[in-house]
C-alpha cells in the first residue's frame, strides 16, 4: 500500500467509526411527539390534597381517564396499568420509580376524595387518584384529549359515563411520548415502558 494513501485511510475509517458510533446512539423519536395532549391541571388527590400538574415534574407519567362506577374497561385498565408498572420495577427498579401512575376521575359528582381511595386501593400502592369540580375534570379531560358524558339516569339513580379509552405516557416535561398499549396484557406495555422511559 502506498505509504501517502494510508494516513488518508486511516482518517477516512475513524470518521466511519464516529458516524455509526452516533447513528447506534440515535433514539427514535417517540410517536406523540409534538403532540398537543396534556398541559397544565389543578385537581384534589385521593387523600384530599390539592394536585398540579407541575407537582410531577421530573417524572414520567402514566395518565389515565376513567371512573370508579365503571363495570369493566376502567378496573381492567388499571390492573394492566398496575401489573405493567410491577414488571417494569422488578426488571429496572431505577428507571420505573420515576414513572407515577395517575387516574383521573371522569365522574366528579360521584368520585370524591374518598370514593377515589377506596377504589384505588386494589390496585398499584403508588397509583394517584384525581378528582375535583366538573369545570376542573372537563378542563384536565379537554387537554387530554378526552371525551367523556353522562349516560341516562337509571330508576335507581344510577348511571354511566361515555367516554374515550387511552393511556398516556408522559415525559419527565409533562410531553407527550406515547399511547400504552390496552389490550395486549401487561407485558406488553411493560416493554413499552423500557423502551421510552429513560
Amino acid at each position: 500500500m502506498n505509504e501517502s494513501v494510508r494516513p488518508f485511510l486511516k482518517a477516512l475509517l475513524s470518521l466511519l467509526l464516529a458516524v455509526q458510533a452516533v447513528a447506534c446512539g440515535r433514539s427514535e423519536a417517540p410517536p406523540l411527539d409534538g403532540a398537543a395532549i396534556g398541559g397544565p391541571f389543578t385537581l384534589v388527590d385521593q387523600n384530599g390534597r390539592i394536585v398540579r400538574d407541575r407537582d410531577f415534574a421530573g417524572r414520567y407519567r402514566i395518565v389515565y381517564f376513567g371512573y370508579t362506577h365503571c363495570p369493566d374497561v376502567c378496573p381492567t385498565d388499571l390492573a394492566t396499568i398496575s401489573q405493567a408498572l410491577a414488571g417494569f420495577e422488578k426488571s429496572d427498579p431505577k428507571r420505573a420509580a420515576r414513572v407515577q401512575p395517575i387516574f383521573v376521575t371522569v365522574d366528579p359528582q360521584r368520585d370524591t376524595p374518598a370514593e377515589l381511595k377506596l377504589f384505588l386501593a386494589s390496585f398499584h400502592p403508588r397509583l394517584i387518584g384525581l378528582t375535583g369540580s366538573p369545570a376542573q375534570v372537563a378542563d384536565a379531560a379537554k387537554k387530554f384529549v378526552v371525551y367523556a358524558r353522562k349516560g341516562p339516569v337509571q330508576p335507581g339513580g344510577g348511571y354511566a359515563m361515555d367516554h374515550s379509552r387511552q393511556i398516556v405516557l408522559q415525559g419527565p416535561k409533562g410531553e407527550p411520548l406515547a399511547l400504552l398499549p390496552d389490550d395486549q396484557g401487561p407485558q406488553a406495555m411493560t416493554k413499552e415502558l423500557d423502551r421510552w422511559v429513560r
